[in-house]
């Protein structure tokens, strides 16, 4: 019985991860055509039969939109720094922002605490078409259209209701203890904050982070209503003018959007560690 028991133990556990791998490689076969589409030159991506290796592999199409101009006098760099500005400042801004906010509702208990928190999950759940035309008014009358800090706001007003909900745990975790402890030993409450609560939250930050990092790196909609002025486009928006209207130069899509997906994934490598410990770490204490 025992034998029987510990194979089939055996046989669940291949067919997990056999199932993991399937799953594993469906996910990952878009990103590996992607990239290996961009290495081929224009014969073989045509070619009647595609090869999923390149048979010759040529940098010819990075090398052409790297030093070509999609638009006239606005290069693929300048539309890759109006991306890293909008996200950077994006993630920044809703760190600390959502940092404050959560330690504020998990240490305090003050009126419609309650009510903040069901906000919270009830502004997630409108769809952002519907945002748009109001969103638009907003930034017309603040005198923000055409202009980076547009998305930059849009973008944080998006981030921050996850931010403060999911650093809520992290924060609530946090025994008191040791904030009472160091408030007995003399520190104020700005070093409390700094010297014992962030390092602690750290975690929970990275964790966030990756997703307002996201939203604000792959967001169209608001990008291309927002801003008028082409050298202000972030890259999503650019990527539009690579098809046209009768054709398509697959090759290089395949070169700009293989280096539109490098920061996000060398970003998720950078901090993928600390985002599974914070995310364990913040569902202990709700």
């Amino acid at each position: 019985m025992d034998g029987a028991q510990a194979g089939g133990r055996v046989v669940k556990k291949v067919a997990l991860n056999g199932a993991g791998l399937l799953v594993a490689l469906f996910a990952a076969f878009p990103v590996y055509w992607m990239i290996s589409t961009s290495l081929k030159p224009s014969r073989e991506i045509f070619s009647s039969t595609p090869q999923p290796v390149p048979t010759h592999p040529t940098l010819e199409h990075y090398r052409e939109i790297l030093t070509g101009n999609l638009i006239p006098g606005v290069s693929f760099l300048d539309f890759f720094l109006n991306s890293a500005l909008v996200a950077v400042s994006t993630v920044v801004l809703s760190g600390l922002v959502a940092l404050l906010a959560a330690t504020a509702v998990a240490r305090f208990r003050f009126k419609l605490r309650t009510s903040f928190l069901i906000m919270l999950l009830v502004v997630q759940m409108i769809p952002l078409e519907a945002l748009v035309i109001p969103l638009f008014l907003m930034i017309q009358r603040l005198g923000l259209y055409n202009t980076l800090p547009s998305l930059i706001l849009t973008y944080l007003g998006f981030s921050l209701p996850f931010a403060v909900w999911m650093l809520r745990g992290f924060v609530a975790a946090v025994p008191k203890e040791l904030e009472e402890a160091a408030a007995i030993d003399g520190a104020s409450r700005a070093q409390i904050f700094r010297r014992v609560l962030f390092p602690l939250v750290a975690p929970g930050l990275v964790a966030t982070s990756i997703f307002s990092f996201i939203t604000a790196w792959n967001e169209l909609i608001f990008a291309l209503t927002f801003i008028n002025d082409q050298g202000s486009y972030t890259l999503p928006v650019a990527m539009t003018f690579f098809f046209g209207r009768d054709d398509t130069n697959w090759g290089p899509v395949m070169a700009a959007s293989t280096l539109f997906t490098l920061p996000v994934i060398i970003f998720f490598l950078l901090v993928q560690r600390r985002m599974v410990s914070g995310l364990v770490a913040g569902a202990v204490k709700g």
